[in-house]
């Protein structure tokens, strides 16, 4: 009996003692299926807001920042798979869902004709206490694989969160505002100029952080900024 034999026989039987389940409805995943069932791939709430056509997460940074494009894979709702795919990704330790969503979105882009090329993807960071507490960035795993289809070199140090903040879910858009303000900085801005930046993060709701991210990152010379999420809400 071949190795690759062996080794299918090895896996069917743990899938058998240890199912894989989907992260959207908990059914059991079969072969082929990777963290989500296929009803639930078809399922989920695609946005189709890319990089070609103007739409409503351009809007939500209308006369608050001066960027080129915004995209989002997603729509994020208070109940439902999205929500679950998110939450299981921030808290539960599941990073695979960021190189699916980042996989997922980067063949979007990779089958758009877009007009532009990006040179860096940065990731929104986290404040090193809290990626120390959680063990990694949610959102770096979604960027680099937006990176690798982008053909764009991916760099999460150059981004730094200087302050700890508690969690903004809870906040209206003004609160948010206030705590994100002033609370980033760029190591090394000279890396930034001339450069195509597409900055990343996992869900926009009023955009407040990437708003504040993308001020410090525009302060450098001739800085083309983008902008992508795995979600937005509608």
């Amino acid at each position: 009996m071949t190795f690759s034999k062996i080794s299918k026989i090895l896996n069917d039987v743990n899938n058998i003692l240890f199912p894989h389940l989907c992260f959207g409805c908990n059914a059991r995943l079969y072969r082929g299926e990777k963290l989500l069932c296929t009803i639930c791939r078809d399922q989920i709430p695609l946005t189709e807001h890319n990089f070609e056509a103007e739409n409503e997460v351009d809007k939500v940074f209308y006369g608050r920042i001066n960027i080129q494009k915004a995209a989002a894979l997603l729509y994020f709702e208070e109940e439902g798979i999205v929500k679950n795919l998110i939450h299981h990704l921030k808290y539960r330790g599941q990073e695979e869902i960021g190189t699916l969503f980042g996989d997922w979105f980067g063949s979007q882009f990779k089958s758009q004709d877009i007009p532009f090329k990006i040179d860096l993807v940065i990731p929104v960071p986290l404040h090193r206490r809290k990626q120390k507490k959680r063990g990694y960035n949610q959102v770096s795993k979604f960027a680099e694989r937006l990176a690798f289809h982008l053909d764009a070199e991916f760099n999460e140090t150059l981004l730094v969160k200087r302050a700890h903040t508690k969690t903004q879910t809870t906040k209206d858009r003004w609160l948010r505002y206030q705590d994100q303000e002033g609370q980033f900085l760029v190591e090394n801005v000279r890396e930034l100029h001339n450069k195509s930046i597409l900055l990343v993060d996992d869900v926009i709701t009023t955009g407040a952080t990437m708003e504040s991210c993308g001020k410090v990152l525009l302060q450098a010379e001739n800085v083309r900024l983008y902008l992508a999420a795995m979600a937005c809400v509608r």
